[in-house]
């Protein structure tokens, strides 16, 4: 018996071997290709439950072969795993002068080569260490490739600090007492990885660009998502316990007061209990929800409710839900375990008799990234015999991919806020947020949150100063959600009056830049570039590297410092734009433009091209900048998003000399229409004559397909 088992090891080590092919210090890994420019490796016996399990989604295949092909980016014979103690140990190749991006939603650091993480959802505590709202296991190469590990463990990450002795460019050991180029970090040359369990599925992106990698991976995670029109307007989050009358008197401040608005969002007070939840309104702020929403519904207003996940025992789901429940409280609510089917039927089911039916348009979906102390611990246990870690990291897609199914069933799109969220949730129309308020640090996030498939909002929720608070407007109204949280003082966008008008300007112009916006939002859908990313990602920046410098005068290399250090300040937005920026206490600033020609936004005039400059701006703007050829579609300031079917007029600006191109794109901006194929590109050319004046022309709306477009008028900003 002993030598029957003896000799069923040796042949499962010999399959194991033909598999992956040994080397002395682990297996190679074997990589199958899945999509176009997609490659899958299998590492032991990858768990049942992953990452993309938890999202449900599947990859836009259509829109990956639409890529194209793509030649394996690493050399196969250099990644390695091992299994080990029951934990998947994976090694992947660096070479010298690589830069790593991604890792998740960090909010202090750009570059991630020289890091160690532990890859777990959790609050935002202040250190780039691996916990975070979303702490994504992919990362891209500035070689032009991904890695992604679809695991629902918390992974440690060596990214490129680990030194094996026998790494074939293993560092010189040097002596520290006379040798003046020792170094306590001497050179590593791979990235390493520990998945605490004994298999993992791992997947591999070409390139050839950065943002092709992205794109890739966005479109083998579902595309990204596609918000409604409406969720591109202005959002206010009222005090948290405000009654249905105030929320309506609010809501007539902003018409009054001449500021857009095209949702509100209730905090917690709107529940008869929250901190846990009961899922339920609470009748004496809120006596007629039905009516209240219709109410707000006619004033053009949509509703966004807050929540948290934990089931208070005065909740009506409460005994049902209780024997699908973890064994460990939240604040005194149960935490259903909602990788059970049933679990999630029994909360949606509340969340659509109670609020979705009646109108209600969207959710904040808070609490369910940290901290420890206050969810679960990893000794939970669940009904499902997923583990603690596993829910723990899984727990903010789980809430999206069922709350995102709800308004699917009613043919309405939505577009929410979350607090924790993962690889698979490309697709999802949440914008993550946190409490933590640093201003820079929140542009570096939103720099960030393109490298992993997710969106970030720089939420503005209060200031010390007239000049903070413009400045912070200035930003939220170039990101994905243009939000005021004033659930906790009341804030509106005139409480400084010092700076209304700028503040209504900023305003006002997100709502006109809205086609523009709405257009690089359905690019992210169905070509998978992210609307909002880090300049590393736009071509002709950076692309030399240090030892192709000549020299690291700025004066006369300005891509020394983009090479050298890291651009946390200034990013894309869509195709064309390029935002800078100004924090409190600027009234100038650096820039480093990419090659080719830029100008300004607010002016047309040309200010450089692959080069640095200073900038200064008064407080009533924010430094942005248009890519030569730039064609920018803009709609009359107004105070609601169109609704479905309205026309509205268009003004259509050209910047530089270049010809131009774009693609507008239109829907019903409500419902899910577009999938079957309802929606239409428009191609915006720009061009000089014969006689070198330049020209514009629009393609005509194909017959049967979505048309809002009214009156057109053309604007050349540069002369």
């Amino acid at each position: 018996m002993n030598s029957i088992k003896e000799m069923k090891k040796i042949i499962g080590l010999i399959i194991v071997l033909a598999l992956f092919g040994y080397k002395a210090d682990g297996l190679n890994l074997v990589w199958e290709a899945v999509a176009p420019g997609v490659w899958k490796a299998v590492a032991g016996t990858p768990e049942k439950f992953d990452l993309l399990k938890a999202a449900g989604v599947k990859p836009n295949l259509e829109a990956l072969s639409k890529l194209g092909n793509a030649p394996i980016p690493i050399s196969i014979d250099e990644s390695f795993l091992e299994i080990f103690e029951g934990k998947t140990l994976l090694r992947f190749p660096l070479v010298k002068e690589e830069q790593l991006y991604g890792f998740g939603l960090n909010f202090k650091t750009v570059q991630q080569r020289g890091k160690i993480l532990q890859l777990h959802v959790d609050h935002y505590g202040g250190t780039d260490n691996g916990r975070t709202h979303a702490p994504v296991p992919f990362y891209v190469s500035d070689r032009g490739y991904g890695i992604f590990v679809n695991s629902a463990r918390y992974i440690t990450v060596y990214a490129g600090t680990a030194v094996r002795k026998d790494s074939p460019e293993a560092p010189i050991p040097r002596d520290r007492n006379t040798d003046k180029k020792w170094s306590a970090q001497p050179y590593s040359d791979a990235v390493e990885m520990v998945v605490p369990a004994a298999g993992a599925e791992i997947y591999l992106f070409a390139g050839p660009s950065m943002l092709d990698v992205v794109r890739r991976f966005n479109l083998y995670n579902g595309g990204g998502c596609l918000p409604p029109r409406w969720g591109l307007g202005f959002t206010q989050r009222v005090k948290s316990l405000y009654t249905a009358d105030q929320v309506v008197e609010e809501a007539k401040a902003f018409a009054d007061k001449g500021f857009p608005l095209d949702f509100i969002g209730l905090e917690p007070g709107w529940q008869s209990k929250s901190y846990p939840c009961t899922f339920q309104w609470d009748k004496s702020r809120f006596p007629d929800p039905a009516g209240f929403v219709k109410k707000m519904a006619e004033m053009g207003i949509r509703i966004n409710l807050w929540t948290n996940p934990y089931v208070s025992p005065d909740s009506p789901i409460y005994e049902k839900i209780k024997p699908l429940s973890g064994s460990h409280t939240v604040w005194g609510g149960i935490v259903a375990d909602l990788t059970l089917p049933e679990a999630q039927q029994i909360m949606a089911d509340q969340l659509s008799k109670d609020q979705i039916s009646l109108g209600v348009s969207g959710y904040k979906i808070d609490e369910c990234d940290g901290y420890d102390r206050w969810l679960w611990p990893d000794v939970a246990r669940f009904p499902s015999n997923n583990s603690a870690e596993q829910l723990r990291q899984s727990y903010g897609l789980l809430l999206q991919r069922m709350t995102n199914s709800l308004f699917r069933q009613q043919n309405s799109r939505t577009f929410g806020l979350v607090r924790a969220s993962n690889a698979g949730g490309s697709s999802f129309p949440y914008v993550i947020y946190n409490d933590y308020y640093s201003h820079e640090d929140f542009i570096t996030a939103l720099i960030n949150s393109s490298f992993s498939g997710v969106l970030w909002t720089p939420e503005v929720r209060g200031s010390k100063t007239g000049e903070e608070w413009i400045r912070r407007m200035q930003t939220v109204c170039f990101s994905p959600m243009a939000m005021i949280n004033a659930w906790s003082d009341g804030t509106k966008p005139w409480s400084f009056p010092e700076v209304e008008k700028e503040v209504k300007a900023i305003a006002l112009l997100r709502m006109q830049l809205m086609p523009y916006f709405y257009s690089e939002f359905a690019k992210y859908h169905f070509e998978g570039t992210p609307p909002f990313r880090a300049m590393n990602l736009e071509p002709g920046f950076g692309s030399q590297s240090k030892s192709e410098l000549k020299n690291f005068n700025l004066g006369e290399n300005p891509y020394a410092e983009a090479v050298t250090k890291e651009l946390k300040d200034q990013y894309m937005a869509g195709e064309f734009l390029l935002v800078a920026p100004l924090f409190k206490g600027q009234t100038e600033r650096k820039v480093i433009l990419p090659k080719g020609k830029w100008y300004d936004f607010y002016t047309g005039k040309y200010v450089g091209s692959g080069e640095l400059i200073k900038v200064s701006a008064g407080i009533e703007k924010i430094p942005v900048f248009v890519k030569d050829g730039g064609i920018i579609p803009l709609m009359p300031p107004r105070m609601h998003a169109p609704a479905a079917g309205e026309k509205y007029d268009l003004e259509i600006r050209y910047y530089g000399t270049s010809q131009g191109k774009y693609l507008l794109y239109d829907d019903d901006g409500v419902t899910f229409n577009y999938e079957k194929g309802d929606y239409s590109w428009r191609t915006i050319t720009v061009s000089p004559d014969k006689k070198g004046k330049i020209k514009g022309s629009i393609s005509v709306a194909e017959k049967g397909k979505p048309d809002q477009i009214g009156d057109i008028t053309w604007k050349i900003m540069t002369e």
